[in-house]
């Protein structure tokens, strides 16, 4: 039985979730733990929305979340039978995703009652399966985590979260970590005489003698504590600690290089996978990367608009008027509706941490990411072969910061992905039109996809600042359009 199944909660009935949510805020008062402080806060919003839903009579009620816990914690603070709500739901993910970053056992615990109770009360939540899948992974039950994986794809057209790719790296891991374990047999075949009982005992037993000086008696029990291990399906943080411990052993004494390499590389090669999903070579797809210059070049004397995703633009009926433009400029998560949006796209500009829209074909993809490392690893996972012509390289990452060279002193706020493209775009002057469509600064709300839909408009952002930066160039301004030039 693995981890998980030990940790499985019964049953998902939502008043007993909503105990144990209660009960475990009252747990991290005073907590200096920033992750659990954030759990707190969301602990806090939840208790909240908890209450709105299950005081009848608010004059006749206590109110606040200290209310809440102290009937949660005697047993009667049981909320009304019936089909979770939509603000609950969201309350509950909000919460479990928290618990989630924690990574301690309680905080993994509550999160694995708050999935079960997610998925008993609605079971094609896409929200609720990618959460357990991703806690099935965090407990190292791959082979549960890839089924919760695929049930979400299943779910959703939409892939901006990087699940495909993500279900693929596991898949390919667990390939190769078998093939090491097959090769290590094949090297030591005295292993399978001690493969029985206890891992850790067995496991124990080799290290003692290797400690003793014995190595040609300690590795036979060391592999076979490893194929104990895959046997019983242990957790795949418990397995990767005794690969990396045998290998350190073995390194030191090892003067079979042949051999020695062929297991190394079979052991980089699935730590590579569980870290990103296999990429094809070249890994960029064929795509031609392009520089500062070199976009400019392609972007120079045309007609350019940028058409926000913003709900203005999902009632505009411009559609026409912006497929006439020569280059289309969309971000992020854009829907696409012909008759509001245009059915054009020419450049997707996006930050590298969502996947939305990377396997929309398009000529010209922009990565806005503010850290390089990061950057690269989002473009090593999400980038999909063929779907775009040009990928800006590192001289375009972060037009604000690296081109402008506006830093935190001058422009305190996160720049948005539209702000870099605009700013990109004003910096290079060489465009004779240049338009924003609908862009009212979330005033309309978001129009997304929908998988996209509920994502938080953040405050990291300085909308303000970046309006009145626009208002500033501005040299014509109607309901739907700003013309910069």
């Amino acid at each position: 039985m693995t981890r998980v199944q030990n940790k499985r909660a019964r049953g998902g009935e939502l008043d007993a979730c909503l105990r144990a949510c209660a009960v475990h805020s009252g747990k991290l008062v005073g907590s200096l733990d920033r992750r659990r402080v954030e759990l707190a806060e969301e602990l806090r919003k939840l208790l909240v929305v908890w209450g709105t839903h299950r005081i009848d009579s608010p004059a006749a009620a206590p109110s606040g979340a200290t209310a809440l816990l102290k009937r949660a914690v005697k047993g009667s603070a049981a909320p009304a039978a019936g089909t979770i709500s939509g603000d609950l739901l969201d309350a509950l993910l909000a919460v479990a995703n928290k618990a989630l970053q924690c990574g301690y056992d309680d905080e993994l615990n509550l999160a694995l009652v708050i999935s079960d109770t997610v998925l008993a009360q609605r079971k094609n939540s896409r929200a609720g399966w990618r959460l357990r899948a991703r806690l099935l992974e965090a407990l190292g039950d791959e082979a549960d985590a890839i089924e919760a994986y695929e049930k979400y794809v299943s779910l959703t057209d939409a892939d901006g979260f990087g699940v495909r790719p993500r279900i693929a790296g596991l898949r390919a891991a667990g390939e190769k970590e078998r093939e090491l374990l097959g090769l290590l047999a094949r090297q030591c075949p005295a292993a399978r005489d001690h493969a029985r009982g206890s891992a850790t005992d067995v496991w124990a037993e080799g290290l003692a003698l290797h400690a003793a000086g014995d190595w040609a008696a300690a590795e036979p029990r060391l592999v076979a504590a490893l194929l104990v291990q895959a046997e019983e399906e242990a957790p795949v943080a418990d397995r990767q600690d005794l690969l990396s411990q045998y290998l350190d052993l073995r390194t030191a004494v090892d003067r079979d290089l042949p051999a020695l390499t062929e297991v190394l590389a079979l052991y980089a090669e699935q730590r590579r996978h569980r870290m990103r999903g296999p990429v094809a070579d070249p890994a960029v797809g064929g795509v031609q990367w392009i520089t500062l210059g070199e976009f400019r070049n392609l972007v120079a004397g045309k007609s350019i608009c940028l058409i926000a995703n913003s709900g203005r633009v999902g009632a505009s009926s411009m559609g026409s008027q912006i497929d006439d433009y020569d280059l289309v400029v969309r971000f992020n998560s854009y829907k696409i509706d012909p008759k509001h949006t245009g059915s054009r796209t020419d450049i997707h500009a996006t930050i590298h941490k969502h996947g939305f829209n990377w396997d929309q074909k398009v000529t010209t993809r922009l990565v806005f990411g503010g850290v390089s490392g990061d950057w690269k690893w989002s473009l090593r996972n999400r980038l999909v072969p063929g779907a775009q012509t040009y990928l800006g390289d590192e001289s375009l990452r972060w037009p604000v910061r690296n081109i402008g060279r506006l830093g935190a002193d001058v422009w305190s706020g996160i720049p948005t992905t539209g702000f870099n493209m605009l700013f990109l775009l004003d910096f290079l002057d060489v465009s004779p039109k240049l338009d924003l469509i609908g862009f009212d600064f979330y005033e309309s709300g978001a129009y997304r996809v929908p998988e996209a839909m509920k994502l938080a408009i953040t405050s990291v952002h300085e909308y303000t600042s970046e309006k009145e930066w626009v208002m500033q160039r501005a040299q014509s301004v109607t309901d739907m359009r700003i013309s910069l030039r």
